[in-house]
């Protein structure tokens, strides 16, 4: 899937993720793809951009470690809820990710200090 542009730099601002001015413009102008496989009861989310790839293993409802793209060490769990993966990430700033699988799209809702960034992927 590829990304369609939006804003992440007020979002991260506002949540005071501890992302630098760089990073803040470099993350707001790239366009990831982001690929899921599952393999048994595993699953792998994987984001690919030009500048850093990254990838979780994962079972449904197991909490697990994770470093986010920003270096933020979290706990996560992720559940499926129909057509969602909801992510909930448990660290110095809890946060949810809310991936919502349609034929077409994949739209991200990251949530963290009651703002919210939404990303819409297209299917390719």
């Amino acid at each position: 899937m590829s990304v369609e542009k939006s804003s992440l730099v007020q979002f991260n601002k506002s949540t005071c993720i501890c992302v630098g001015m760089v990073m803040r413009k470099m993350g707001n102008s790239v366009s990831p793809t982001v690929e899921l496989k599952k393999d048994g009861e595993t699953y792998t989310f994987t984001t690919t951009s030009t500048f850093k790839t990254s990838s979780i293993n994962f079972k449904l409802g197991q909490e697990f470690d994770e470093e986010t793209l920003d270096g933020r060490k979290v706990k996560s769990v992720i559940t499926l809820e129909g057509n969602k993966l909801v992510q909930e990430q448990k660290g110095d700033k809890p946060s949810t990710i809310i991936r919502e699988f349609t034929d077409s799209e994949l739209v991200t809702t990251l949530t963290i200090n009651g703002v919210k960034s939404v990303r819409l992927y297209k299917a390719v």
